[in-house]
């Protein structure tokens, strides 16, 4: 499903920080990936060069999905073609109620892609649908997006607009920062209920403890801006134990 190869990238402002140097990836549908690695490792950047966030420039490789050249298109058109990024820090949009801010992004999706427009009133029952599987309450829904939203409601919120979206590549960027043990197990909870043979996720996570809820196919360690170490979901326990000097030791 998501291919990656040789990927370089840099900061867009200063040629001289280079942050991705030669990442390869390949993801197959149905999987869940991980990557965990040091600060600084270029995980985050990863994510936001595949969504096509502003600031970062390709130097090399590819990055495709289902055969799709990602890194030709606008961040629109990814998001239509199955790209969802959650963020880390999602930002607060005061003035834009969550209801028409999903309404209106699932539909622009559904039109991309040929599809019919969801009615008012389809939305409204599967939105109430997706919000009471993650414990949203409806007043949630009803108030500016995360606008005085707990660091918990962020994250779920963000759930939500990915069970609304329904996109097949899914990338959570530490998405598990700033959680109690309850939110993360709700948030998890969301994300393994759209798990399915046809919808790919790669989770981006510092700690093995989040991976505990979402159990990976795959694990990989990322450090100065490429894959040092791939294994399965044990690989996340050896971190968890002995961090991550020895794995930098042996590539360096």
């Amino acid at each position: 499903m998501l291919e990656i190869k040789n990927l370089h990238a840099e900061l867009e402002e200063d040629s001289e920080v280079k942050i991705l140097r030669g990442l390869d990836l390949s993801i197959k549908a149905g999987t869940v990936h991980a990557i965990m690695g040091p600060n600084g490792s270029g995980k985050s950047t990863l994510s936001y060069v595949l969504s096509g966030r502003g600031g970062y420039k390709v130097t090399a490789g590819s990055a495709t999905l289902d055969g799709v050249d990602l890194l030709a298109m606008e961040p629109e058109e990814r998001a239509a073609a199955g790209l969802f990024l959650a963020f880390q820090y999602p930002v607060e949009i005061p003035g834009v109620g969550n209801m028409t801010f999903l309404r209106t992004a699932v539909n622009a999706q559904r039109k991309a892609r040929g599809q019919a427009e969801m009615s008012a009133a389809e939305f409204l029952k599967a939105v109430r649908v997706k919000a009471k599987e993650l414990q949203i309450d409806a007043e949630m829904l009803k108030r500016p997006v995360n606008v005085g939203f707990s660091g918990g409601e962020k994250k779920r919120n963000e759930i939500l607009q990915m069970a609304m979206l329904e996109p097949k590549m899914c990338i959570l960027d530490e998405t598990d920062s700033g959680l109690d043990v309850d939110a993360m197990k709700l948030v998890a909870d969301g994300v393994n209920a759209l798990r399915d043979a046809g919808r790919s996720f790669l989770v981006i996570t510092h700690y093995q403890r989040l991976l505990d809820h979402i159990v990976p196919d795959v694990v990989h360690i990322m450090s100065n801006g490429r894959m040092i170490r791939t294994g399965g979901a044990e690989l996340a326990l050896e971190v968890e134990r002995n961090g991550y000097a020895d794995l930098k030791a042996e590539v360096a």
